[in-house]
């Protein structure tokens, strides 16, 4: 580990929010380098490019793209389109910032020399008996802690969070004092970034090219029949396999999902369960959904004391949804096991978990099984 300097490398998306961060860090007497990455041109605009890239030469600091854009479909759009053709619900935003974010901003830091590495997330960071957490920010309508419980010490110890104790609001009153109307009258940002509207019309794409068929196909297609054919109509059925309605295909909808079927029945019913090997989608009523028990793969904890066999810690499953409370053990096979103090309805495989308590982001994993 290098020694800590004055110096940080900031990601820069060329909106709002990290091109405030830059303002920010530079105002706390830092020496500020940019970094643009390049993981998705939609529609292929590089304007993004052109505004941080711009900012930076306003504010007199150096500035840099970084194009991993090959890396981004394999490790995240494919990934994606993988989850909703197994009939899972994709945590794309989450899996980048642990996986891909902010590792490659420690990776380039560590070659540039530079110690401090920074976002413009709306989060804080606390430091605990020697342990570092990720904790909410003071904006909680843009609190973004929960996309963030997979980062390790290593990467929490060097993060800078210069937003997190400012409102959005702020922060464009902020640009603004500042010289940078521009900046602040940006929007924000909606959905996932390679697919912000409509995923179905994305997946349909992807699965007309080869290239993110093969591993689907792998996973899936035990009888050479084309993935595309996935994507047709299908059958809607009850808990006993009475046949309901058609559906679109059963990679267009997620468990728990109301709105949309394209169904008019005399009650409400939702999505309780997806069979992508015979293409059909249960529907039921909402008390049918609910479970009591939750295990997690691909898990991280920042500190085990604080969260294992702990009584009252809260998890959430949904970035802007309900808190639960609940228990959380390992088991023997190595999954994080959640017991549910109150049932928990529409619990998908793929979602991720992330676990608080005391306001302290305690760590995550990811969906397998519910019960």
């Amino acid at each position: 580990m290098m020694e800590e300097n004055k110096r940080v490398l900031l990601g820069m998306s060329g909106g709002t929010d990290s091109s405030v961060a830059a303002m920010r860090l530079l105002e706390a007497g830092y020496e500020v380098t940019g970094v643009t990455f390049r993981f998705y041109e939609l529609n292929d605009s590089t304007e993004y490019l052109e505004d941080a890239h711009g900012l930076a030469e306003r504010l007199g600091i150096q500035h840099i793209t970084y194009d991993v854009r090959e890396i981004f479909h394999k490790q995240i759009i494919e990934y994606f389109v993988q989850e909703y053709m197994l009939g899972h619900t994709p945590v794309p935003c989450t899996l980048c910032n642990n996986l891909l974010k902010w590792p490659l901003l420690a990776k380039i830091a560590d070659e540039m020399g530079i110690f401090h590495i920074a976002t413009g997330h709306y989060v804080r960071k606390v430091k605990k008996e020697d342990t570092y957490y990720i904790t909410y920010a003071a904006d909680s309508d843009k609190d973004q802690t929960f996309f963030l419980w997979g980062l390790k010490q290593d990467i929490l110890q060097r993060m800078l969070l210069p937003m997190g104790d400012i409102t959005k609001v702020e922060a464009r009153a902020f640009a603004v004092e500042h010289g940078f109307r521009k900046v602040a009258m940006k929007r924000d940002s909606i959905g996932v970034c390679f697919c912000p509207m409509d995923y179905r019309s994305f997946l349909k794409e992807c699965l007309r090219r080869d290239g993110s068929q093969s591993q689907v196909r792998n996973d899936l297609d035990r009888n050479d029949h084309s993935q595309f054919q996935r994507l047709k109509r299908g059958k809607f059925i009850d808990e006993k396999g009475n046949f309901i309605a058609w559906h679109e295909g059963y990679p267009f909808y997620t468990i728990g999902q109301r709105r949309g079927l394209g169904i008019h029945l005399n009650r409400p019913v939702f999505v309780k369960e997806i069979f992508p090997e015979t293409n059909e989608v249960v529907l039921s009523s909402l008390q049918t959904l609910e479970k009591t028990e939750i295990f997690l793969k691909d898990w991280n904890i920042v500190n085990e004391e604080r969260l294992l066999n702990n009584p009252d810690v809260i998890v959430k499953i949904r970035y802007r949804k309900q808190e639960n409370h609940c228990t959380v053990t390992i088991t023997s096979d190595n999954l994080l096991y959640i017991h549910l103090h109150e049932p928990l309805a529409a619990v998908a495989p793929g979602q991720a978990a992330a676990f608080y308590k005391d306001g302290l982001l305690l760590g995550g994993g990811i969906i397998v099984s519910s019960r």
